[in-house]
């Protein structure tokens, strides 16, 4: 230890006195190991970003979002698929003890755990070790979790109906009158919840595509057919004629027909 000249005494401290004051040392004095922020490290970043960028924006190109036709609240047809982030939490509420009368143990409570079991991690793991082979416990959640997640998102993606999913959402041009008292009154309240809110498809088969004789449908909305329940009692038979003529006389327009029809109403 110095002693006598060169030492300051503060309290009962010792401490060394320095001619010049301390300044953070030069990056010149590390070549190799440091940069100057302004213009190499910065430049670095923007190329990092745009590299990024330009990529996102060839991927957003080459696989465009898709486009689906205008949403309807009544149109319960309609099946929605969350993104894939969230396809695993979809399939767990497709399961016996989290869906129907569960919904709320799948949907709120096997969730809720899960998210505050992570909030509280620094607290309930109070080991001090770093490395995942000395914390078995901690270790062990992490790999089920993640095996989990990977499981249930690869079934749903697997056992989904991708066809249905494309049919439901896809645009179809049609000489349907939305403003017709039949679709309004009759359609819109007993065929929408099955066929799509436009009747071009969802649990229940496309209304539109096919030519469809009007005694055909008649007789379908009377009897039923399939998953098809019977309207015989529910509707009259007047009531059961007006829907059989409006859907028989639905067609597939294109796109350049359906915009001048609305334009010339």
């Amino acid at each position: 230890m110095k002693r006598g000249k060169g030492l300051t005494f503060v309290g009962d401290s010792r401490i060394q006195k320095y001619e010049k004051p301390k300044l953070n040392r030069d990056y010149s004095e590390f070549p190799g190991r440091t940069e100057e922020f302004w213009p190499d490290f910065l430049l670095k970043e923007w190329i990092t970003g745009a590299v990024f960028l330009i990529g996102f924006l060839c991927l957003t190109v080459a696989h465009p979002a898709p486009l689906e036709r205008i949403a309807d609240p009544t149109d319960t047809g309609y099946i929605p698929l969350p993104d894939w982030y969230f396809l695993f939490l979809y399939q767990i509420l497709k399961y016996t003890y989290a869906s129907g009368p569960f919904n709320i143990l799948g949907a709120i409570i096997m969730p809720g755990i899960a998210f505050t079991a992570l909030l509280l991690a620094p607290w309930l793991d109070g080991v001090k070790e770093r490395h995942w082979k000395k914390r078995p416990v901690a270790t062990g959640l992490m790999l089920v979790s993640i095996a989990i997640i990977f499981y249930t998102t690869w079934e749903s993606v697997a056992y989904h109906d991708w066809d249905q999913q494309h049919q439901q959402g896809q645009i179809t041009f049609s000489n349907l009158d939305a403003d017709d008292p039949v679709f309004n009154e009759l359609i819109r309240t007993n065929c929408t919840s099955c066929h799509g809110g436009e009747l071009a498809g969802g649990s229940g088969p496309d209304l539109i595509a096919p030519e469809l004789a009007p005694e055909a449908v008649e007789a379908f909305v009377t009897n039923g057919s399939g998953d098809m329940p019977a309207f015989e009692g529910q509707l009259t038979e007047d009531e059961i004629s007006q829907i059989a003529e409006f859907v028989a006389g639905l067609e597939e327009v294109s796109a350049d027909e359906a915009t001048n029809t609305e334009s010339a109403e």
